[in-house]
């Protein structure tokens, strides 16, 4: 919607002549077009795209390219609708001072409420842990992609006779290469036979999950071989990337207990970490960002917590780490250079913007600290890397992807979490 709103106001911007209203001949012609509603002959069609490609600063090849994409059966003319309707809201915006209004409605309303996908696809892991015996063991939640946790497990056993003499981060760096699916497949071969249950979404959330049994990993098979497992060992939930209120649904749901028939049974969860891609406002692409709170843009909302992670546990990797409070944006078109100063530069002292994580420690603090569904002694885990710098012009997202330079940081934070989880110091 936000992306649709400043394209409407381009083409405002394009034939709105002065505020008094008077419009460029090109849109008087579109309009005659749009409220004639009748089918166009093949003469009158490209003299309307010629008219649009006016309006949208392209060439007539360009419009006529996409053209077709647009059209359905019944409106063969949609794309011509599309853009008159764009540019005619935004017009009556800044002539008329008729303002848009998102609403949402009652059922919608409900629905979100309600958090009907996440509620399924809690319940859907679940039933997972409980069918194979593992809802009362220890539970240590990762928030993250789906092959870092896995690869650092297990990838450099698997594929040290491949990469003799080669450090294990070139290893990482090969599988997140495109074209290595068979290195891939391998190590995800060799964790299915150790502990890993791969779930794959099936509630309409769109994340992904990977449950590790860490009973069933040979340590001396794995990263890990100075593991210390005291007591029961623990499972390792790793969820895929959420975003914005579908963090805040999830990962609420999944600390709730478990219903099983009259029972209630409440998760031992020990501790939620948090990692993922970030914009840093002091730095640059594939540094470390530590948070020690998240604020919640727009209310003012701050979650001040104790980060189990800290930028001396990063120290001496070639990275350059920063620690501070973090905001958590509603989406990163919204932001502009000022308001991000503004937090940078303030007395908030904000490092960094992400998109969750005032979302899951709401929920953590809440299912913690109040309806006591997990234990009061929960830790947390909180690390990003840098996708951009949206204050350094050349580094925000616009300039293009990480490549291969978020692979360090990106499985450096991975082993860290995994370190503490397995007690190795």
């Amino acid at each position: 919607l936000t992306f649709i709103f400043i394209e409407s106001h381009k083409i405002k911007d394009r034939v709105l002549i002065d505020e008094d209203g008077r419009l460029t001949r090109d849109w008087e012609k579109l309009e005659q077009v749009i409220l004639q509603n009748k089918k166009l002959t093949l003469v009158e069609r490209e003299k309307a795209i010629s008219h649009v490609s006016n309006i949208l600063g392209r060439t007539f090849a360009e419009v006529l390219d996409i053209y077709d994409s647009f059209a359905t059966q019944q409106a063969p003319e949609r794309f011509l609708h599309i853009i008159y309707w764009l540019g005619k809201l935004a017009i009556e915006e800044v002539v008329d001072n008729n303002k848009r209004t998102i609403t949402f409605s009652p059922i919608l309303r409900e629905r979100l409420g309600h958090h009907i996908h996440g509620e399924i696809w809690a319940n859907n892991i679940k039933k997972v842990l409980q069918k194979n015996k593992l809802i009362h063991r220890p539970i240590h939640v990762i928030s993250a992609n789906m092959h870092s946790v896995m690869n650092s497990l297990f990838a450099t056993h698997v594929l040290k006779g491949k990469f003799k003499d080669q450090s294990d981060f070139v290893i990482y760096e090969e599988l997140s290469k495109s074209g290595n699916n068979d290195l891939r497949a391998k190590a995800e071969e060799f964790a299915i036979k150790h502990g890993m249950i791969s779930l794959p979404d099936t509630s309409g959330t769109n994340i992904d999950v990977q449950i590790f049994d860490t009973e069933k990993i040979d340590w001396n098979k794995s990263a890990f071989p100075k593991a210390k497992v005291e007591g029961e060992h623990p499972v390792i939930i790793v969820m895929d990337y959420a975003f914005g209120e579908q963090a805040y649904e999830t990962i609420d749901e999944l600390l709730k207990p478990y219903k099983d028939g009259q029972e209630k049974v409440f998760l031992n969860v020990e501790s939620v970490s948090i990692m993922g891609k970030a914009g840093i406002l002091e730095g640059g692409k594939g540094d470390i960002m530590i948070p020690s709170a998240h604020i919640n843009e727009g209310t003012g909302d701050n979650y001040p917590f104790d980060n189990e992670l800290s930028a001396e546990m990063f120290e001496g990797n070639e990275i350059p780490v920063f620690a501070g409070p973090m905001i958590t944006v509603l989406g990163t078109s919204l932001q502009n250079k000022d308001l991000l100063k503004f937090f940078h530069e303030s007395t908030w002292g904000v490092i960094g913007l992400e998109m969750e994580g005032a979302y899951y420690q709401k929920a953590i603090q809440s299912a913690s600290k109040i309806r006591k569904s997990i234990p009061s002694n929960v830790k947390v885990r909180y690390a990003y890397y840098a996708s951009d710098n949206p204050l350094e012009t050349g580094s925000t997202l616009a300039s293009g992807g990480l490549g291969t330079t978020g692979v360090k940081p990106t499985y450096l934070i991975t082993i860290k979490i995994l370190e503490q989880i397995f007690n190795i110091k």
